[in-house]
Formats: C-alpha cells, sequence, structure tokens
C-alpha cells in the first residue's frame, strides 16, 4: 500500500487543498512503519484552472500519482468528488499538518477501517 502526502515542506502537510501542495512524498507501508520511497514535485500546479475544481487539475494530480493508493492531506478541494467517483485512489483528511503525526493519524484511520 502506498500513500502521497501533500507537502508544503519537509515537515508540514500543505495548508492548501492536495492539488496546490508543492511536492508529495511517497511512502509504502512495510507491514509495522511508513517507509519513505521518494518525493514527487507537483507537476499539476502549473496547469492553470479556468474554474475551481477544474478537471483538466484532477487529471494532471491523478497523472502524477498513477501508482498511489491514498491520498493524504489537510486539505482536499472540490475535486475530491472526482478521486472518489473515477479513481481507485482513497482520499484521506487529517486533522494533523505535522508529517509524523498526519502518518500517525493515517495509520490509525486504516487500522480503523480494517486496511492494516
Amino acid at each position: 500500500m502506498k500513500v502521497a502526502v501533500g507537502m508544503m515542506n519537509e515537515k508540514m502537510l500543505t495548508d492548501d487543498h492536495f492539488g496546490e501542495s508543492e511536492f508529495y512524498l511517497i511512502f509504502k507501508w512495510d507491514g509495522n512503519n511508513w517507509k519513505l520511497l521518494e518525493r514527487r514535485e507537483n507537476k499539476a500546479k502549473t496547469v492553470e484552472e479556468r474554474m475551481h475544481g477544474d478537471p483538466r487539475k484532477f487529471k494532471a494530480v491523478i497523472a502524477q500519482l498513477e501508482d498511489v493508493d491514498i491520498l493524504l492531506a489537510y486539505r482536499m478541494g472540490p475535486n475530491i468528488k472526482r478521486i472518489i467517483e473515477h479513481t481507485n485512489k482513497i482520499p484521506i483528511v487529517t486533522k494533523n499538518r505535522e508529517l509524523e503525526k498526519a502518518l500517525n493519524d493515517l495509520t490509525e484511520k486504516l487500522k480503523n477501517r480494517g486496511l492494516l
């Protein structure tokens, strides 16, 4: 299971919508912990939106995160509906902006859903 975390900097999740993250940290569950695999720059930030929740932005975000199962964010915009309806990805919103706390929150949520 892989998760993309929408980041503002190396320690904090972005305070903006997931698609506006500066970059994504990609983690994989190793059975006990989240292991950092890579950092991916957010190429979707260059998409000019004609409207809030532009479908082109949705497509650009999903295209760069095709191999990821979970999208972890502090905030999600209107495209969360498209994520749920048109992908197999699980969007999860956390109340924690600190990376370590957000990953702990994710672990608890997944365990409660029987996914870990």
